[in-house]
């Protein structure tokens, strides 16, 4: 089973939709949400790496959420082994994000 936690950005107005959309995908519920901030934190079980990182995909192209990354991973008794960042998600790589 792996266990992310991901951290996702919206627009304040949005807040309660993007809420809805994001519990209402398979393995995701909402833990944590501030609208001053409009940040959500967002827990998310998959079966696989693979599994994980296309849920956070998904995720990152709700059209509700303006950023969206993984900020913990935990993971135990899985076979995969990734030996680099998929390209789509490393795609801004060197670039810094300040929230």
């Amino acid at each position: 089973m792996n266990l992310s936690s991901i951290l996702i950005v919206t627009e304040p107005y949005h807040m309660d939709k993007c809420i809805t959309q994001l519990n209402s995908l398979p393995g995701v519920s909402v833990h944590f949400s501030d609208i001053e901030s409009a940040r959500i934190i967002a827990i998310q079980e998959a079966e696989s790496i693979n599994a994980e990182v296309d849920g956070l995909k998904r995720i990152k192209t709700l059209p509700l959420v303006l950023f969206a990354e993984m900020v913990y991973h935990y993971f135990e008794n899985d076979n995969e082994v990734q030996v680099q960042m998929p390209a789509d998600l490393d795609e801004i790589q060197g670039l810094s994000f300040t929230l």
